[in-house]
């Protein structure tokens, strides 16, 4: 069908406008931003893979997370302990093999880290240098969000949205894979106001601050920051939980584009523009 014309309202099948330039810009910005940090993250990690809460961190302290590697009946292998439950996780954390087959033990193997070869200081410069790259670009996202509307008209949750009714209506729609046709399709359902003002509003501000809270120039100069999540050692568990959330939220965001039609849902991040789609029949509709 033909594209949308302004006197014309939309339609199933009608090619229209659905991404502003500012959101898509900041989208692949983020992408790439979150992806370099996330890498060089988990670098960090490795120079010391444990989590604790409070003033902890010393090497014989015990962790709430750790992924490590033992000696058992003359076998090594590599595993994840969360409290006291462990799994083994040999091949894929802990304990693995390199590209020219040496053992390694390290938590995340080279492939999932930045840079690859072990190197805590590399891996800070490029965390540190993309934090500011996410910082800003969320402050000024948000400012133009304000500015546009974007945040009222689109994440904005209602009254009736918040509905116990209205918000399992859309968990089941979404279980059973019924998306939005026609120009209904344009709009955000509750669940993803929900999951979008979660990231804006809750992860990102909180990946941020405890970012804050890891730096030793902040403890020196602004040590409430550090303070308020009860010492470094509960900001660092808390940062990688913020981290390990965004992971799940990439996931789930990547089915639903695969669920919904990637060329569609990616063409319409690129260009702007999405064909919305078709209405159901009533027989389908029955069916």
């Amino acid at each position: 069908m033909n594209e949308q014309t302004a006197s014309t309202p939309p339609k199933g099948g009608d090619l229209v406008k659905r991404h502003r330039l500012s959101t898509r810009l900041w989208h692949w910005t983020n992408a790439v931003t979150l992806l370099v940090m996330l890498m060089s993250g988990l670098m960090i990690f490795n120079a010391h893979p444990r989590l604790y809460w409070g003033e902890y961190g010393a090497n014989y302290d015990a962790p709430w997370l750790k992924i490590s590697s033992a000696r058992m009946g003359g076998k090594e292998f590599g595993y994840l302990q969360i409290g006291s439950a462990r799994i083994e996780t040999t091949g894929v954390l802990g304990l693995w093999q390199d590209q020219d087959g040496r053992t390694q033990r390290r938590a995340f193997p080279y492939w999932l880290t930045v840079p690859s070869r072990y190197s805590l200081a590399g891996a800070r410069i490029w965390h540190l240098a993309f934090a500011w790259v996410l910082a800003v670009g969320l402050l000024l996202y948000l400012l133009w969000s304000l500015v546009n509307r974007h945040i009222a008209r689109d994440i904005h949750i209602t009254r009736a949205e918040w509905r116990p009714s209205h918000i399992w209506h859309d968990v089941k729609e979404h279980a059973r894979l019924r998306f939005p046709t026609g120009v209904a399709a344009l709009k955000y359902n509750v669940l993803q106001k929900l999951a979008y003002a979660g990231v804006l509003f809750g992860l990102l501000p909180l990946m941020i601050l405890t970012g804050l809270a890891l730096s030793p120039g902040t403890d020196a100069w602004f040590p409430f920051v550090t303070e308020v999540f009860g010492g470094r050692q509960s900001a660092r568990s808390v940062h990688f939980i913020c981290a390990a959330l965004l992971v799940a939220f990439f996931l789930v965001h990547m089915a639903m584009v695969l669920l919904a039609g990637p060329f569609n849902e990616v063409r319409s991040m690129i260009t702007g523009r999405y064909r919305l789609p078709k209405e159901k029949t009533v027989t389908e509709n029955a069916a």
